[in-house]
């Protein structure tokens, strides 16, 4: 029996961690809730509202984000036959922020919310719907200037999603410069990802979305198999290469627009988890998707967690504790691939 075939998904592992994880989110923050008063009188009923009320969503919004992260940069590093690649490569996210930047700076100059007659919902996710309509349009816009010849090549959506990246951070930065205190304040919190805000209607809205996206993704592991052979030994095999591509592509824009629009921008979950799994396992990406989901789930809710305790009472964004954890992570790997090329 190869290698390959002798390795076997680590699911109790996996699931033990995620569920230490979670009983400490549960538990640990500024408010603190001991599970051993559970044998004696039962929790308080502070203790019971905020577990239900404040931690469980929060919990629930961060295995979600946390699994659709992981999965779109596993998806995207065997799309692209990189290890290097992440799902903020193709701009999507960045589209996302920049349509959030332009409701929070621009709209309520053009726009005197207070007199219009909006239903609240909409008042109250505005942000949310300008990063999913962002991370579309960005999504359109990228297979709009990769289509040569009725063809998406991966190379010219590698070089779309730099240019839409460049343009996006220009337009932000003009935001950034042009908006008043209180406004700088919110644009700048979106940019560093927080799941602070998550309430039930969150929730749910993100698990409608997202596990069915996530499913879709979790099934074309045997296709994304053949993608890493080369486009042409895949068409060879009976796969049709510019369709799955679309598809694969189009999902994780979708993917990415929600995590984007309920959760604000978090990096590198995307890039260490996969290239972790696929260290330990493998280039199967029938192993490396659902362990990447899993993983991905345990990773953003330990730093959600951590960022919760690190400046209590306060809190850090997450983005901001990711993003200490990837920076030396990249580091390595670029470090460890420019080894192998030499």
């Amino acid at each position: 029996m190869s290698a390959a075939r002798s390795r076997r998904l680590p699911l109790p592992e996996l699931l033990l961690a995620l569920l230490l994880v979670s009983a400490l989110a549960l538990t640990q923050g500024a408010y603190r809730i001991d599970w051993s008063v559970l044998s004696q009188s039962g929790l308080q009923l502070a203790d019971w509202q905020v577990l239900l009320h404040v931690r469980l969503p929060r919990l629930l919004l961060a295995l979600l984000v946390g699994a659709a992260l992981a999965t779109t940069g596993a998806v995207m590093q065997a799309l692209f036959r990189n290890p290097l690649a992440d799902p903020g490569l193709l701009g999507i996210a960045s589209g996302a922020s920049v349509a959030v930047g332009l409701v929070i700076v621009l709209l309520p100059g053009m726009v005197d919310l207070e007199q219009v007659a909006l239903p609240f919902w909409v008042l109250s996710w505005m942000n949310s719907l300008a990063a999913f309509l962002g991370a579309l349009l960005s999504c359109w816009l990228i297979f709009r200037l990769a289509r040569r010849r009725g063809q998406v090549a991966v190379l010219h959506l590698l070089l779309a999603g730099i240019a839409i990246n460049a343009l996006a951070g220009a337009v932000t930065g003009l935001l950034t410069y042009v908006s008043n205190d209180e406004q700088l304040r919110t644009l700048t919190f979106w940019a560093m990802g927080s799941l602070g805000g998550a309430r039930w209607q969150h929730v749910a809205v993100v698990s409608a979305l997202l596990l069915p996206t996530l499913a879709y993704l979790w099934r074309q592991a045997a296709r994304l198999n053949l993608l890493l052979l080369g486009d042409e030994e895949a068409r060879y095999a009976g796969l049709d290469v510019e369709s799955i591509k679309r598809r694969l592509v189009a999902a994780t824009a979708l993917a990415v627009g929600i995590t984007v629009a309920f959760a604000g921008l978090i990096g590198f979950v995307g890039l260490m988890v996969p290239h972790l799994v696929r260290l330990l396992l493998g280039a199967d990406n029938r192993l490396v998707l659902p362990c990447s989901l899993l993983l991905g789930a345990v990773l953003l809710t330990a730093a959600d967690t951590l960022a919760r305790l690190l400046v209590v009472p306060a809190e850090l964004p997450v983005g901001l504790v990711t993003s200490l954890l990837g920076g030396p992570f990249f580091l390595w790997l670029l470090f460890r691939s420019m080894r192998g090329i030499e």
